[in-house]
């Protein structure tokens, strides 16, 4: 999506309306709307996803005047729609009874009162990002204007100067990311992450599901980026490596000392070969099952070795720490570019093979209480 682009559904989101954390299921949303002529309307629920948008209830709008009801299970947004106006109102059911005023002819966010917590939040998010927006689009239309004229040395400080406002744009959405209190403004937020590396925004991304466990939503968004990160790094390999029957490539790494190590230290010993990493949401929900198959068979020849995809050792070290991972540890801290991905050709995780004690890998793949029941069958 490009700066006009962007610009363009700032200015068709004239109205937004927000949350908190008690609630109903049932909601009313009414109000009083400017310059709207009597007609029909909609009230549909939106999703962030693929998923078509829902008409919820429909009504009518009289002399400004409107009520629309729904229910919905959790948090989410929603949308009034109008039968004659291109224009459309948002809103998030924060409470069981929601009212604002606006005025349909206002292009602009001050066209609308509504005094909830989720709501000021979310309306300051678009100010600031339509502020920061606008900034990087006339410091576009500087740049082309000079490149036009063959000015290059001031092509190349404007330059700059708009890749520190590119800069300062992506440092203002990891930080409403990983601190704003509302699930669906934060969802809201993700989608302006497509012009930068998406891969910036992994730790506070898939720390959601912690800040905000029981929202289904969240869950599915934190879902889809982890698979679209994976597709970014998909990479193609051989069938014939890291498969079931076959010895595991070596891994040789750095541990947490800042030693090195290598894998072939642990043959004698059923290794489970455990690839993750701090930012990794799934990978810490898996962890549990990880400890808990260690704790039990660790005095029967068997042990983890850990592999990180992590770039940052401070993250790294903390997750071992915080989620209680006792087996050795090793990284090169090189994200998806290290080479273990390509020897045994993933394209995600969490992500797990099985070695017996000659090194030969006899299970891949172990998730959640399979890796448990596997090795009591193994482990006799």
């Amino acid at each position: 999506m490009n700066l006009k682009t962007l610009m363009l559904s700032l200015i068709l989101m004239t109205t937004i309306v927000a949350c908190s954390n008690k609630r109903k299921e049932e909601f009313t949303i009414s109000g009083n709307i400017k310059n709207a002529t009597d007609q029909k309307i909609y009230l549909d629920q939106l999703y962030f996803s693929d998923k078509s948008p829902e008409v919820v209830d429909t009504g009518f709008i009289k002399g400004g005047k409107f009520s629309l009801e729904g229910k919905a299970s959790e948090e989410g947004l929603f949308r009034i729609r109008f039968e004659n106006n291109k224009s459309a109102l948002f809103f998030i059911n924060d409470d069981n009874e929601i009212t604002f005023n606006a005025d349909i002819n206002d292009e602009t966010l001050d066209g609308f009162t509504c005094n909830t917590k989720a709501n000021k939040i979310l309306k300051n998010l678009l100010v600031q990002l339509k502020d920061r927006q606008e900034r990087m689009y006339k410091k576009e239309a500087i740049i082309d204007s000079l490149e036009e004229n063959g000015k290059d040395s001031l092509v190349t400080i404007e330059s700059n100067n708009m890749n520190s406002l590119k800069e300062d744009f992506k440092n203002y959405i990891s930080k409403f990311i990983d601190t704003c209190s509302s699930p669906v403004a934060t969802m809201f937020s993700i989608g302006y992450i497509r012009n930068f590396d998406p891969t910036n925004f992994n730790k506070g991304i898939n720390n959601l599901t912690k800040r905000f466990p029981e929202h289904k939503q969240i869950a599915s968004v934190v879902n889809e980026y982890n698979k679209m990160i994976a597709e970014t790094n998909k990479v193609k390999t051989p069938t014939t490596v890291a498969t079931i029957g076959s010895i595991a490539p070596e891994i040789t790494s750095t541990d947490t000392d800042g030693n090195p190590f290598a894998l072939s230290q642990l043959r004698g010993k059923y290794v489970l070969v455990d690839f993750w990493a701090s930012w990794c949401g799934p990978c810490r929900g898996e962890n549990p099952y990880v400890v808990a198959a260690y704790q039990k068979y660790k005095n029967k020849n068997f042990t983890v070795l850990g592999v990180s995809l992590d770039e940052s050792k401070e993250d790294w070290l903390d997750a071992i720490k915080e989620d209680k991972l006792e087996w050795k540890h090793i990284s090169d801290l090189k994200g998806w570019n290290t080479e273990v991905v390509r020897s045994y050709g993933f394209d995600g995780i969490p992500f797990n093979v099985l070695l017996d004690p000659t090194g030969k890998i006899i299970a891949k793949e172990l998730r959640e209480g399979d890796l448990g029941k596997f090795l009591e069958k193994t482990l006799k």
